[in-house]
């Protein structure tokens, strides 16, 4: 008998209480849990403290032996198209220290914790248009809906795109493509999201779940060891590219940041970007 126990490992109705402001969680028998991001029951709208859960959920998922596959999606008519009224105030008051807490710290978490944390295979399911797909992009198997919009605003609201969707769209849309639509935040649709090789299907809106389960029905039916030792040779492009690219694309994002001395995010700035997405634009060109 060892002289020490295990540390407990993460209990799912304790963390589906706990994060519950920012994703509502359920989980079958088998093991497939969903996860869907919300804000106030609707919509995902970006802040500090939306930024930060994320990591913390894709740890808290990973640690949990009892998880088998994780589908993450969002709520409502789109999956993030909006800010949080007062979702950056943190940042505004405080940018040194928000800079690095809320953006390079918990950004790089947040894509890392998601390829590297998570050693369960994943369903990403884009339900709608939105920034900050990478989420979606960069897990396993991604599906989305027919009217889904891929794109970034980073650069159209003067910040320098390099927090994740850099390295995602480089490495699903190729050097050339990757570079038109951080540079002139390209809206892609999503029958040329499945053209451009940045999602698997297209699948209209009430089909969404239904297919995503039925995708990890199908993952479910080989065993536990042969699950998760895939995804680790499946995920080695991502492992690979956000180990070459994530810490210093996030460190050119920030240096720009603090060189401005201002901050960036906020309601006004996202939402003159995605109005282009609204009236239907290819990009933000004029």
């Amino acid at each position: 008998m060892s002289l020490v126990d295990f540390v407990p490992t993460p209990k799912f109705e304790e963390y589906k209480e706990r994060f519950k402001q920012h994703y509502k969680l359920e989980r079958r028998k088998d093991g497939v849990i969903l996860a869907q991001a919300h804000t106030a029951g609707g919509s995902i709208q970006l802040s500090v403290q939306n930024h930060r859960s994320v990591g913390q959920l894709f740890k808290t998922i990973g640690a949990d032996p009892e998880n088998e596959v994780m589908i993450f999606t969002g709520s409502g008519e789109d999956f993030m198209m909006g800010a949080d009224p007062e979702g950056f105030q943190l940042e505004q008051e405080d940018l040194q220290n928000w800079a690095y807490e809320y953006a390079y710290k918990d950004g790089r978490i947040n894509v890392s914790s998601l390829v590297n944390d998570l050693e369960i295979p994943t369903i990403g399911v884009l339900n709608g248009p939105g920034f900050h797909t990478e989420i979606c992009l960069m897990c396993d198997i991604t599906i989305c809906s027919e009217d889904a919009i891929i794109f970034d605003l980073h650069y159209d609201i003067g910040s320098v795109p390099g927090d994740g969707i850099h390295s995602c769209f480089l490495e699903l849309l190729g050097v050339k493509r990757g570079a038109y639509a951080l540079l002139t935040g390209q809206a892609i649709d999503a029958k040329k999201a499945l053209e451009y090789g940045l999602v698997n299907e297209v699948v209209p809106r009430d089909k969404l779940l239904e297919r995503a389960w039925t995708l990890a029905d199908h993952i479910m039916t080989q065993p536990r060891t042969t699950r998760r030792l895939t995804t680790q040779i499946v995920r080695r492009p991502w492992k690979q590219r956000i180990a070459n690219d994530l810490d210093g694309g996030f460190g050119i994002q920030m240096f720009g940041h603090l060189a401005k001395q201002k901050a960036v995010h906020s309601k006004d700035h996202i939402a003159s970007s995605i109005a282009y997405v609204k009236e239907g634009k290819e990009n933000n060109i004029k």
